[in-house]
């Protein structure tokens, strides 16, 4: 059955997926680079209220993998090492380059106040099982299960 692009469009950019100990999440895009900037909401969307992390600090990310699959493991890792490291939490993601090899963004967050973001699930790794990044009509689906 063939979707409209309005009705594609209007399609949330992120679902999450049941799965037995751990979480799945599957987004979609118009490129692969919206694809991979709403998986990586769809990921801070299981750990932290969005709605209540401003845009205050601009983070540069860059991220280069064998494949597109190893690219979307490498990029989502990445924003969860920033997060442990400098503790930033993001909201929103401005993928500038996406290829199935490399990756170049601009991620838009603040610093953790926990306070003002109630803990959510805790997302320690990104699994390989159940990867998959690949065309759909109308753009790009990504899947990925998150270890939480």
């Amino acid at each position: 059955m063939k979707r409209s692009a309005a009705a594609r469009r209007r399609r949330a950019p992120f679902r999450i997926l049941d799965h037995t100990a751990d979480v799945g999440l599957e987004a979609e895009g118009a490129t692969l680079a919206e694809a991979f900037a709403n998986a990586a909401t769809g990921m801070y969307s299981i750990m932290v209220h969005l709605d209540r992390v401003s845009e205050r600090v601009q983070r540069p990310v860059e991220v280069e993998a064998e494949d597109a699959e190893g690219l979307l493991t490498a990029w989502l890792l990445e924003l969860l090492f920033i997060t442990e490291v400098e503790g930033l939490v993001f909201r929103r993601f401005d993928v500038q380059e996406a290829s199935p090899r490399h990756l170049a963004a601009v991620a838009h967050g603040e610093p953790l106040d926990p306070e003002r973001h109630p803990k959510g699930a805790v997302v320690k790794a990104v699994t390989r099982h159940g990867l998959e990044v690949g065309p759909i009509e109308g753009g790009y689906r990504v899947r990925v299960i998150l270890d939480i």
